[in-house]
């Protein structure tokens, strides 16, 4: 049967759109990754499973999808962390990129196709910023470089603010080398206790926002598909990236299809390291698995609130027992098509809580003895990246484990290869150790490499 259209609500567009890709036989998915300065919460999950899920939905709509999650691995949270705890910057950064990664397989998270690290990618952040300077959108001042936000007329149009009240509202750094109040830092310069590159302007460190233009461009080009991240980046960050990779590239826009996952909440309050109202991912698998955190973060629609509480926690693990109890000890069959219904919620801006809901409703059917349900049930699930295990696996379950399915230890292992094909031994080494920590032995073959569970 024919794949259904796309639709996704489009924060630059403010409607939700039919998606039209520039390539369809290849998407380009960017998507925000983590300040790797301490341990993500909740709320930072939220966006890892969202994306997630558009990958795999996207992957199975389409023959190629790239997509790229990167890791800002310099920012002053960064250097004030270090500085705290008397280690390097690049301690810190390998330790909390390790239990990202940690984190990302509790959840059954296939890993990016690309992860790259914003130290890597400095050279391109100074050529865009080179660019900027030489077609008049930047300007140097005391080490500085800064944006030149009133040469970019169209300033404000993702997040729908008007100048005045973008140069009233918006948060900027108070600084006497600034031409305008909303210009904002490409470059700036690094004292000896601080990182820092050479560069035109001195050594010095780049601004957030050039980081993510720098890195989606080596990866996806100057104009790609589709750009995703938090609510919260949408002003200052996302705007910032626009501006500065259209001006430097001379296009209209960055990306066609910008997606903003809402906000996790406590009480109704956003949770936030800032108000101390966090739980982070490593409290919360003491307690149960990942595929229940997983499960609990897709029980609303990715754009709207949120609230986290213990009790979905539970009802999410009763409703997944359920499934499992449906589903039984049946593996995956990938011959088997994803169920009509289910994937039409899905493709409906992702759905999620509908989606759920049809998985429920196959349970049912299958429950009153309908067989032909059990693999359609499985293979649907998997878009969602759900019912990895078996019920047996499910009902006596390791936790050292966390339920992660087949085919994230695989991208895991690919990944591993790649790094040895780099000779990059040091990553292989970590990645063998991080399957390692949930239960996931390697042993390199002749012809490749197998992996067992315990």
């Amino acid at each position: 049967m024919p794949k259904p259209a796309l639709r996704f609500y489009n924060t630059l567009s403010r409607q939700k759109d039919i998606f039209t890709p520039i390539d369809a036989d290849h998407i380009r998915l960017y998507v925000c990754g983590p300040t790797v300065y301490d341990r993500i919460h909740i709320g930072n999950a939220r966006p890892v499973v969202v994306f997630d899920v558009l990958a795999r939905l996207l992957r199975y709509v389409y023959p190629n999808v790239t997509y790229v999650r990167n890791i800002t691995d310099i920012d002053d949270k960064i250097n004030a962390r270090a500085a705290e705890r008397g280690i390097t910057i690049r301690q810190l950064t390998n330790e909390t990129t390790k239990f990202f990664h940690n984190d990302c397989m509790a959840l059954g998270a296939i890993p990016p196709d690309h992860e790259p690290r914003a130290t890597e990618h400095i050279d391109g952040m100074i050529a865009i910023i080179e660019k900027l300077i030489s077609r008049g959108h930047a300007y140097e001042a005391e080490g500085h470089v800064l944006f030149d936000v009133p040469s970019f007329p169209a300033y404000g149009k993702l997040s729908g603010r008007s100048t005045d009240e973008l140069r009233a509202g918006a948060r900027v750094e108070v600084a006497p080398y600034k031409k305008s109040a909303m210009d904002f830092v490409l470059w700036k310069p690094s004292d000896n206790d601080m990182p820092g590159w050479d560069s035109p302007w001195g050594r010095g460190r780049p601004g957030w926002h050039i980081e993510c233009s720098a890195m989606s461009r080596a990866y996806l080009g100057e104009v790609f598909d589709i750009h995703g991240g938090g609510l919260d980046l949408i002003f200052p960050h996302h705007e910032n990236e626009i501006c500065q990779s259209c001006a430097a590239h001379d296009h209209s826009e960055m990306a066609r299809v910008w997606m903003h996952n809402g906000y996790v909440t406590v009480s109704g309050e956003k949770m936030s390291k800032s108000l101390g109202n966090f739980v982070t991912m490593a409290e919360l698998l003491d307690k149960t698995r990942g595929e229940v955190i997983r499960h609990s973060l897709l029980q609303a629609q990715y754009r709207g609130p949120l609230d986290f509480s213990y009790d979905a926690m539970a009802e999410s693990e009763a409703a997944l027992s359920g499934l499992y109890r449906a589903v039984g000890d049946a593996p995956i069959d990938r011959d088997v098509p994803v169920d009509d219904a289910f994937l039409e919620a899905l493709a409906d801006d992702l759905n999620t809580p509908l989606a759920l809901a049809r998985l429920h409703q196959l349970a049912n059917m299958v429950n009153r003895g309908d067989a032909a349900a059990r693999p359609i049930l499985k293979r649907s699930a998997e878009l969602l990246g759900l019912l990895p295990d078996t019920a047996t696996a499910w009902f006596h379950h390791s936790r050292h484990d966390d339920g992660i399915d087949d085919a994230s230890i695989q991208a895991w292992i690919d990944q591993r290869r790649q790094a040895r094909a780099d000779r990059n031994f040091a990553e292989a080494d970590k990645i063998r150790d991080d399957l390692a920590s949930h239960g996931i032995t390697l042993e390199d073959k002749a012809d490749g490499t197998i992996w067992r569970r315990g």
